[in-house]
């Protein structure tokens, strides 16, 4: 399971990205990353078109709450 982990964000909204990150993404050097804000959280990945696509095909909350309440039965699926 992946931790989450906690960093510091300068004065002047600058943070670095985690080394591990770094090296598997192959930015040690440097590089481009996608940033996306989606309303609670902020998500990376590596690449300039990273989320290309990716949004558009994402459903909405309400479509999404939608499709989970038509599913019973699996409670690792359930909502609460």
């Amino acid at each position: 399971m992946t931790v989450a982990k906690t960093y510091l964000l300068s004065s002047s909204g600058q943070m670095s990205l985690p080394a591990g990150a770094r090296r598997r993404w192959h930015l040690e050097k440097g590089g481009q990353v996608s940033v996306v804000d989606l309303g609670d959280i902020v998500v990376v990945a590596p690449g300039e078109h990273a989320f290309a696509g990716m949004l558009d095909a994402a459903l909405s909350r309400d479509e999404h709450l939608e499709f989970v309440s038509g599913m019973s039965g699996d409670d690792d699926l359930a909502t609460k």
